[in-house]
Parts: C-alpha cells; structure tokens; sequence
C-alpha cells in the first residue's frame, strides 16, 4: 500500500500442523532444490520431490529508468551475487518493467572501471539479465522475475495501462518464459506487483477481476514453459476489507486461481512496517500479539488450510522505530524457524537488498557493500540451505564410489579502522562430494578477539578460533562456496592461516 512513493524514490538514484511432504522418502536424495519445482499442498517441491523453502531477497531496478539492477554503478555483479550466497539467501527475487523487453533497451550506470561489471559491457538490459541468471544458478541461487511494472514510470493498480495493454503483458510474459526455457534456475514468475484498488478479486468484471487475469496471463506462461512457477499476489480490498497493496489474499477461499497445468500456483503476500505506511493493527493495545490474527485473515490460512503454498513476496523495513522491530520479530516468528519446520513453512523474499529503497532502507549499508548486521541477523532463524549450483554441479547424495569431502578456507579483512575491523571467510568444497558441514579454525598472532559473527557459530580460547557453519550454509555442493564474516579488535592484525575440516 501506498507503494508509489518507495518506487519514486527508488527509481531516482498453529495452525494446522502437517507432515512433511515428502517424508515418505526413507533414502536421502541429492541436495533439495534440483530441477524445476511444483507444488503440492502447501509445500513447493523439486523435481526429486523433496520440499524446498525460498528464502530471498529482491534485488531491484530493471523496473527502473536504469533499466538494469541498482548497485552496479558502484559494484561488480558477481561480487553482490556471491555476498548474497554468503549471507545465505537462496533465491533472487528480480523486479522488471516491460521496457526492458522493448528492443535496444540498453543499461545505465553501470560502472566497468578496474575490471568491474566487464562480461556486461555492451549488453542489452535483457543480456545483462540473462547474465544475472547465469551466475545466480551457477552459484545456487534461483530466481523469480516479478513484472513489477509496465513501465518504468511508476507502479500501477491494474495489470495493463493505456499505453501498456493486456496484449502487451501476456505477449512478455510468454517471452520471458521462453527465453529461460531449460535453465531451471529460473524457477518462475511473479505475474504483477502489488494489484490494488480498482483491482478486485472474483469479482467477475474482466477489465479489474485480478483472478481472472491472473489466469490468463498464468496459463500464458505455461503454455510456453509448463514446468514454471506462477506466483500470484492479493489485491488491496475484498468485500469491503483493505489491507497492504498486494496483500490480500481472502478471495482464495472462494475463488482460487485455477491454471491449465495443475500444481503450479504459489500464492504471494506483501507486508510492511509502519516505515512504509501506518496501519489500525498497529495502533492495537495488544500489538505485537494481535498480528498472527492479521496475518492469519489475509494470507496464512491458505498456508495453514493447506490450499496452497505461500510466498511474502516483500516485508521490509528501516528497523528504526520499536514497533517495526517488533513487528519484523512476530513476522519472523511467524513465518516458522526452518531449524524447527524445515520446509514445511512460508517462502519469503525480504525487500530488497538495495540500501536506496526510501521507506526500508536494505540489507547492505549506503556503501552498497557493509551488511546492516542487526537487519540480517533478524532473518537468520528462516534463512534455509541454499541449491545445487550449475557451475560445478550438486555432488550427487554423498553415498559411495570414490566421493570425497574436502575443504579449504581463505580470510580477507573488508574494513579496517584501527580499534576495530571486519572480515570475511569464504569456505570452498574442494573435494568431490557434498559438504554437510564444516569448521573453520585459525589463530591470531596478536590480541584480536571476536565481537560478533553472522553465518557462522564460534568459540575463542586465548588466540585460537573456530568456526562452525550455520544451519542454513553447512550443505556446500562440490566446487561451491559459502562464507561467513565477523567483527573483531583490535584492527591492525596480520592474517592469519586457516584450516577448514569437512565434518
């Protein structure tokens, strides 16, 4: 709600508890997340059949006058890809407006001094993204483009406009769709952000019933690609009740999305802090303890019903002000801790990685490189394993044969101002299966003591350290990469040598 602010600004710069899906399968398979995936209840599954949980974050401005991701006027792609690996995010959820599919459409501010961005050079914006998708797979991440808007001008209520007809939606959508046929990184399509007032939800009328469009341009996309995922937003009003733009789902109930390929539609939910926009739940005498209530009228039935699953496609915030702290700790809460449901639980993508998102702010600093920890840190109990990778492949189940599991570890300091500094391990499977776990150990030649670390768990005694993965970045494919960062003091302090043990 009230979203076209955010983009102006952007643009200038117990339920019901089920088994899990899947717990049939007494053998392990490969690492989860292989293949195009479906659905089944309110579980998404991979080709293998296991459960897999989306647990993202969006990257945004192809939707933008820049007409390609933000951040590259000051960062190399590859390096933001590989931090959001490392932070353990396992899927890119990317926002476009049609312009970029308008032939010629070019990038702008992207910088290419020192090496950075150089495979980008001369690239159409769909070319750049066609690179973005690459690497995000080869680093197992998947992604889901979300048409975000019909031009970059700003968001629109409906899926069409005068100069952006419904023809023009359904023909980019079956181009997008074709284009990325086969890579399975790609795992599906967001059909339009944020559908809100006139938009209605079954209400019959084909120029604003959302439903019915979102079955048009549904069955569009899978005409094309059959194996893809159709993500689906709420509206801003059912029978008389608002909520967030794109966050109401009541309709579902009586009016489910129905597609030609059946097991295809996630349902997806936008929620937001009082940093976007005030709400009467939060002004409630019971707040925090009313919002599962919230949460459960206008989307977590559906997950909880098990109609369907559910994706929060966006929930953001500054964290400045308490009652957006504790409305991101019930959220958080909400959406179920992997370590206690694994994949039996919401999918979410946090907005946005960017730092320019005016009324959130993002996960990385101004810089667009220092991770706000305390934001991250917020997200850490619902982050879940990240995906075989396309670059050098999932490493089978670890079973037999001559499969071996291996490591290696390198240390690099990021900032350094004297009474304290910042750093970053970054973990490699160096043998030939998958790593399951692993630690990490080193030991200062100096005085330095660890002040805090994200990904990772520690122990120091004296001057020696270890390091253990975290729940969400242990399972490491063969020739993949994770990585950890901390904070220390003092600064100053020579590198030391690392040692990585496959446990």
């Amino acid at each position: 709600m009230f979203r076209s602010l955010r983009r102006a600004l952007c643009a200038a710069a117990a339920a019901l508890l089920l088994p899990l899906a899947g717990a049939h399968q007494a053998h392990a398979a490969a690492a989860p997340g292989a293949g195009y995936w479906h659905t089944s209840g309110r579980q998404i599954l991979d080709t293998a059949g296991q459960p897999v949980r989306i647990a993202g974050i969006n990257w945004f401005g192809f939707e933008t006058g820049n007409h390609v991701v933000h951040g590259l006027w000051s960062r190399d792609y590859k390096s933001m890809i590989d931090q959001m690996r490392s932070l353990g995010y396992n899927t890119i959820r990317l926002p476009y407006s049609d312009d970029v599919l308008k032939s010629g459409t070019m990038p702008e501010s992207v910088d290419f001094s020192g090496g950075k961005n150089a495979d980008l050079q001369g690239l159409t914006s769909l070319q750049v993204m066609d690179r973005i998708v690459s690497y995000a797979g080869q680093d197992g991440l998947k992604v889901i483009l979300d048409r975000h808007r019909p031009d970059s001008g700003g968001q629109s209520a409906l899926w069409y406009t005068a100069s952006v007809p419904e023809s023009t939606w359904i023909a980019n959508l079956k181009a997008l769709a074709a284009r990325y046929k086969g890579q399975d990184t790609v795992i599906g399509i967001d059909l339009h952000n944020e559908p809100h007032d006139p938009a209605c939800w079954g209400c019959g009328d084909q120029a604003t019933d959302w439903r019915l469009a979102a079955e048009r341009g549904g069955d569009a996309v899978l005409s094309v690609n059959p194996d893809l995922l159709v993500f689906v937003e709420g509206v801003q009003t059912y029978n008389g009740v608002s909520g967030w733009w794109g966050g109401n789902l009541m309709g579902v109930a009586q009016y489910p999305v129905r597609l030609d390929v059946a097991n295809r539609v996630v349902y997806s939910a936008h929620d937001y802090a009082t940093s976007v926009a005030q709400q009467s739940w939060f002004n409630d005498p019971s707040f925090p303890a009313n919002m599962p209530g919230v949460w459960d009228k206008y989307w977590g039935y559906i997950f909880k019903q098990n109609i369907a699953p559910v994706w929060v496609g966006e929930f953001g915030t500054t964290l400045q002000s308490a009652v957006d702290q504790k409305w991101l700790a019930a959220l958080v809460s909400y959406l179920r801790p992997t370590s206690t449901y694994g994949a039996d639980a919401f999918q979410w993508t946090f907005w946005s990685w960017n730092p320019n998102s005016g009324d959130t702010g993002g996960i990385l600093k101004d810089d667009w490189s220092t991770v706000d920890t305390v934001k991250d840190g917020y997200l850490a109990s619902v982050k879940a394993p990240l995906f075989p990778g396309t670059g050098g492949g999932s490493g089978g189940d670890g079973g037999g044969g001559g499969d071996s599991a291996a490591c290696g570890a390198s240390y690099a300091v990021s900032s350094d101002w004297g009474s304290g500094f910042n750093a970053q391990v970054t973990v490699t499977n160096t043998g030939t299966a998958a790593l399951k776990s692993w630690k990490v150990t080193w030991t200062w030649s100096g005085s330095q003591q660890i002040t805090s670390m994200w990904n990772a768990t520690y122990t120091q005694s004296a001057t020696g350290v270890t390091a253990v993965n975290a729940a969400h970045n242990g399972s490491v494919p063969a020739a993949g990469s994770t990585s950890f960062g901390f904070g220390g003091a003092p600064g100053g302090g020579a590198v030391p040598s690392l040692t990585c043990t496959a446990t």
